[in-house]
């Protein structure tokens, strides 16, 4: 099978995982990366055996054909844009952009290109989550009618030595984390309705709390604590709560209820975790985990067994693209994604509930065979 040549641009601390999964997957090759800062690119290439290029060069390189972006997030339209201006598919680090308005503007130009645009989070292509999901499509709790995500935490200052750009508009923990509860949300449910949220900010600036720039403040200009309630088109109604504000809580990272049953879902920020249904008799069923390629432990961090498959989306895209089909991760669901997130913050700033001008089909679900045969 022929390969199609992959670029990244940006060689911070996540071009680290693209780097090292890139090689499980089949159908595509790191064939270079780039930086503004050449050192960052020169270290990442001599690490993990590729090419280190300028961006403009990278853009040029005839031997790539698909350019991962990995700026910051108030980078990423811009980089987007002048990769398929290059005339190269794109697939992006979350959030794909910061407004629907430079999306639909994405959109646009992919099309009339007739290039291919994807985008993180994929980690809902976890072997956890399709477990969930194969749950819901054979009926198991019923039909859903409504349930609850929380990603509850008190910020990125704690252990981040530039936590910046997380207070940014763009950021907050709506856009941040949010992706990964919304990506799951569309794979699990489909595409949402309308929203209506509550924010706010506990403070005005945050304190560094490590590093060298330790007890410098920070400013904060982006709601921290946001509730969002999201009504999806199949009638589902769900408590969304993304808030930096908080010190500590019991709340569950995923629950849908069902007519039958309830779904108790993992965190969706990983791959792996365990699935749980209540039953109707008040019972906990604990599911078996499935022997799904990307929910096995393959990584250990700050003292946790994690399943990493992070660049699964990515050869999707390529596997999509090879054989003319949907890719999972695509264009469409990511961009309804950022009409959801952006339309919650402004929900809380309007007071009013938002109907959705964008919608998107659920991904096709992604089984053991499936994933497999994503895999070198």
């Amino acid at each position: 099978m022929e390969k199609l040549g992959i670029g990244i641009i940006g060689a911070g601390n996540i071009s680290t995982s693209y780097l090292r999964l890139a090689p499980m997957f089949k159908g595509l090759e790191v064939r270079a990366i780039a930086d503004l800062n050449m050192s960052n690119a020169e270290a990442q290439a001599a690490a993990y055996n590729t090419t280190a290029q300028s961006v403009d060069d990278l853009l040029a390189n005839k031997s790539v054909d698909v350019v991962i972006n990995l700026t910051v997030p108030g980078a990423h339209f811009a980089v987007t844009k002048s990769i398929l201006e290059a005339g190269k598919h794109a697939y992006s680090e979350k959030p794909l952009v910061l407004t629907l308005e430079e999306g639909t503007t994405l959109r646009d130009l992919a099309a009339s290109k007739g290039l291919a645009v994807g985008c993180a989070p994929d980690t809902f292509l976890g072997g956890a989550h399709q477990q969930a999901r194969a749950v819901l499509d054979e009926g198991r709790i019923g039909t859903i009618t409504a349930g609850c995500a929380a990603v509850l935490n008190h910020g990125m200052e704690h252990w981040h030595p530039n936590p910046d750009f997380f207070f940014l508009p763009g950021a907050g923990p709506m856009l941040d984390l949010g992706p990964y509860y919304i990506a799951n949300l569309i794979n699990l449910l489909g595409p949402v309705k309308r929203v209506g949220a509550l924010t706010s900010s506990e403070t005005l600036e945050r304190t560094i709390a490590n590093g060298a720039r330790l007890g410098e403040k920070v400013p904060v200009k982006t709601p921290t604590n946001i509730h969002a309630l999201l009504e999806f088109h199949n009638g589902a109604t769900i408590n969304l709560s993304t808030s930096w504000d908080v010190w500590h809580h019991k709340r569950n990272h995923f629950e849908l209820y069902g007519t039958e049953g309830t779904l108790y879902v993992p965190d969706p920020n990983f791959f792996g975790g365990g699935v749980e249904i209540g039953n109707k008799d008040g019972s906990l069923t604990a599911l078996d985990a499935w022997d799904h390629p990307f929910g096995k432990i393959n990584q250990y961090h700050n003292g946790r067994d994690l399943a990493n498959y992070r660049t699964a989306g990515l050869a999707d895209m390529v596997a999509a693209l090879r054989d003319g089909r949907d890719a999972r991760c695509s264009l469409e669901r990511t961009l309804h994604g950022v009409e959801v997130m952006t339309a919650c913050i402004k929900s809380g700033e309007r007071g009013e509930f938002l109907t959705m001008t964008t919608t998107c089909s659920r991904p096709a679900a992604l089984g053991i065979a499936e994933a497999q045969a994503l895999l070198a």
